[in-house]
């Protein structure tokens, strides 16, 4: 910036220099022309006064050097026009030299404070027209719906605010790799996006002074928004350098909080469209689960109980009719048990599902869960340890027997024929776990942590029937119970499903008085 204050003459000085210089000795000689005609009815310090004026004018609107030499010309003026004698620069009164000097103090003072009012004035304009431009980049950068928009915003006001420079915005994504907003070849280097990249991991900007007129200065700004670094813009000027950049820092600043505060709302706006996304799904998901559920299980009824009275009628049927009509029985069964688990999961999700916490004997609820398994508990041995000193526990205990069938139907399903499911039951401190075991080919290291999800099956479960969502129901239920549940695999084999049940305080059970 230059040091020439005013106004839009002044702010050309230093690319018009002399022509200031000429309009200040013009402006000199004016005064001394107007003044001429007056000097027989003004006095000397009076005609002294307008020359002081003219350098007040020079010094606002031509500068603080113009000033000087209007000082001086107007001195010189005054001295050889109206102080006598005239027309020479000879003083016949030694007082007129502190005249002289006052008059050239005057004006100096005057000339340094207007130029030095006109030079803040003229800051405070600049000044002005950048929170003007930054406001309406705010305004735009508020209503952008994209990060592409959000570049093409930034990178326009770089263009119209400085002139040859570049802006590009990087974005880091979730690994905090950063790529360009903008999709443009050239738009970026390696050496921008190594440096770029080590200003979002430090957070520090970083100036890189051009190493020549005609190369690139660089500035790299991070943008840090509420939840950490959002990227970093990276401004580019021919010939840039030193304070040249350090100058625009403030400006950039600004920029930089302006993008990220922009990247915020639009990752919040992303974010609740995803949430409205899912809301809408689920709840459309949990509708036609609830609706199909409903309106097959009638018929499933009906044709289960069609099956039974079959194999029960009178005669009895053929050998291979009676068969097929216990497939029939079997698979109406099968699909029944799905048809329910459905009808759970959209219940435990919809958030309708009450429990019904009693407290009661766990061994009870592991007996009435084996023989529902009907017929393939007959394939598998199923081997019971549980601790003699198992206590009562506080559960809902026709969602524990849902659960407890779900882990041994799975195990019994993937187990090879004949080898044995175990239900084991451990005492702990605060909780009791109760854990499923078989022999079958267990999980991999992907399947631990994502087959409690829905509708998930197995690598191994190609060839099995199933719809993914036993052990999604498993969780659901045994989290509702203030439990925890886990799969993992046996060291000699085999895999294990196992949950836990809060101990809590079981009632004191009186013991009946023996009769004599």
């Amino acid at each position: 910036m230059s040091d020439e204050g005013g106004t839009g003459r002044a702010w050309r000085l230093p690319r018009d220099g002399w022509g200031a210089y000429g309009l200040a000795v013009a402006a000199s000689a004016a005064t001394t022309v107007v003044a001429s005609p007056l000097r027989t009815w003004l006095d000397q310090a009076n005609t002294a006064m307008l020359f002081v004026l003219c350098v007040a004018l020079v010094a606002v609107y031509l500068g603080r050097r113009a000033a000087i030499l209007a000082t001086v010309t107007s001195v010189a003026c005054f001295d050889f026009f109206f102080v006598p004698p005239h027309f020479t620069f000879a003083v016949a009164d030694v007082q007129y030299l502190v005249t002289f000097l006052v008059m050239l103090a005057v004006a100096l003072t005057i000339s340094h404070l207007a130029a030095g009012l006109a030079l803040q004035v003229g800051e405070a304009r600049h000044r002005e027209a950048e929170v003007r431009a930054l406001y309406a980049v705010a305004q735009r950068t508020a209503g952008v719906a994209t990060v592409d928009a959000l570049a093409s915003v930034l990178s326009q006001h770089v263009e119209e605010a400085w002139a040859a420079a570049r802006l590009v915005l990087l974005v880091a994504d979730e690994t905090e790799s950063l790529h360009p907003a903008v999709d443009s070849e050239g738009a970026v280097d390696l050496v921008d996006l190594i440096v770029a990249q080590s200003v979002l991991r430090t957070g520090n900007p970083v100036l890189a002074d051009a190493e020549g007129a005609d190369a690139m200065g660089h500035a790299y700004v991070p943008l840090r928004g509420a939840n950490g670094a959002r990227g970093v813009l990276v401004y580019s000027a021919p010939g840039a350098r030193g304070a040249a950049l350090e100058g625009e820092q403030d400006r950039l600043a600004a920029l930089a909080s302006l993008a990220a505060t922009a990247l915020d709302r639009l990752r919040l706006v992303e974010i609740a469209q995803q949430s409205r996304v899912e809301v809408a799904s689920e709840r459309l998901r949990n509708s036609i689960l609830a609706a199909l559920s409903h309106d097959v299980r009638t018929p499933l009824t009906v044709l289960y109980g069609t099956a039974e009275s079959l194999l029960f009628a009178q005669p009895d049927l053929p050998p291979t009719v009676r068969e097929l009509a216990q497939d029939l029985r079997d698979q109406a069964l099968r699909l029944a048990r799905m048809v329910d688990n459905l009808l759970d999961m959209a219940r435990l999700q919809s958030g309708r599902l009450r429990l019904r916490r009693e407290w009661q004997p766990l061994e009870e609820v592991v007996g009435a869960s084996i023989q529902m398994l009907g017929h393939l508990a007959t394939d598998h041995p199923i081997a019971v340890r549980l601790p003699a000193d198992l206590p009562l526990l506080e559960f809902d205990g026709v969602l524990l027997e849902r659960v407890l069938c779900n882990l041994l139907e799975n195990a019994c399903k993937y187990a090879p024929q004949g080898s044995p499911v175990g239900i084991n039951a451990e005492l702990r401190e605060r909780v009791v776990e109760v854990r499923v075991e078989d022999a079958g080919p267990g999980f991999s290291s992907d399947q631990v942590e994502r087959v409690f999800g829905l509708f998930e099956r197995g690598a191994a479960e190609s060839t099995q029937p199933g719809m993914g969502l036993g052990l999604a129901i498993c969780r659901a239920i045994v989290e509702a119970h203030d439990g925890v549940i886990r799969a993992g695999n046996r060291p000699g084999g085999g895999g294990f499903v196992a949950f836990t049940l809060p101990r809590g305080t079981p009632p004191v059970i009186e013991e009946e008085a023996v009769q004599p």
